[in-house]
């Protein structure tokens, strides 16, 4: 917590707020320059005592459901909230959620990725968008299921819910990879909040997968960032692939990137793969 940098930037964004963008009536005899501290604490459901400490560097950390509140009483940006939450030492929330509708930035660089398997994720889990080698890649892997076709796009329910797809990973990484999905799943929602569609995917988990429920219920939480991916495909063989996952800034959608070692085998299988994409496509 970077308690001046925070009392500056609180009392200069007060300042910057005149009485009538708030609502309220300025009056004929305002001295002072934009909102009174007694009118942002009033806004922001706190104490004109505790605002006072804070614009004078000597309060406590403020709570995340504080910030929120002085964030929407000071009618920060998405820039400028977030700044305050970096000030007072907690990450910053997510931006708005863009659901399913893919980033235009993620698409274009989707159509630019022709030599490797790429996706394009949403914070949940669901599949987005592919390119053509990964179409075929995870068409092999996992072709669309019987149990649900509302989930069959989320790679969390298909990993718990669908044994083909299990049976295509060597058994040694089934409890990584179950370990994996629950801890990044828990850090999503941890960002989302109370999200009405992140509840009725874990209603529908655990309702479906006792192992899910157990692994839920641990509370693991990690980002997944890079991994190493180990799978059997029935046209190419076995492919063993480096995952890199670049977010968007609100974190609610990745560019998943599946790449081989350059002249290893599982390179000429992936070339391979693509060409047998192709053949498929141009069909």
């Amino acid at each position: 917590m970077d308690r001046t940098e925070l009392a500056d930037f609180i009392r200069r964004s007060r300042e910057r707020l005149r009485p009538q963008d708030v609502g309220m009536t300025a009056g004929p005899r305002r001295r002072t320059p934009g909102l009174r501290r007694e009118e942002l604490a009033l806004l922001a459901g706190m104490s004109a005592d505790y605002l006072m400490r804070l614009e004078q560097a000597r309060s406590p950390q403020p709570s995340t459901q504080l910030l929120r509140s002085l964030a929407h009483a000071l009618r920060l940006s998405d820039d400028e909230r977030d700044h305050l939450y970096l000030l007072s030492g907690h990450r910053p929330p997510a931006g708005r959620l863009a659901g399913h509708h893919v980033r235009p930035g993620l698409l274009y660089l989707l159509d630019q990725l022709t030599g490797v398997p790429a996706q394009i994720l949403g914070d949940l889990g669901d599949v987005l968008a592919q390119n053509t080698v990964a179409e075929t890649m995870f068409g092999g892997i996992c072709p669309p299921g019987q149990h649900d076709h509302e989930r069959d796009h989320n790679i969390v329910w298909r990993w718990f819910n669908d044994a083909r797809l299990r049976s295509a990973f060597p058994a040694d990484d089934h409890e990584y990879w179950s370990r994996l999905h629950v801890a990044d799943l828990r850090a999503a929602i941890g960002r989302r909040g109370n999200d009405p569609s992140a509840a009725a995917l874990i209603e529908h988990l655990r309702s479906g997968s006792a192992e899910f429920a157990a692994l839920w219920d641990r509370h693991e939480v990690a980002v997944r960032r890079t991994s190493r991916l180990r799978v059997h495909h029935p046209a190419v063989g076995d492919l063993e692939l480096d995952t890199e996952i670049l977010a968007t800034p609100a974190e609610d959608q990745r560019l998943v990137l599946l790449t081989a070692p350059p002249g290893s085998q599982t390179a000429e299988r992936l070339e391979l793969l693509r060409v047998v994409g192709q053949e498929a496509f141009a069909g």
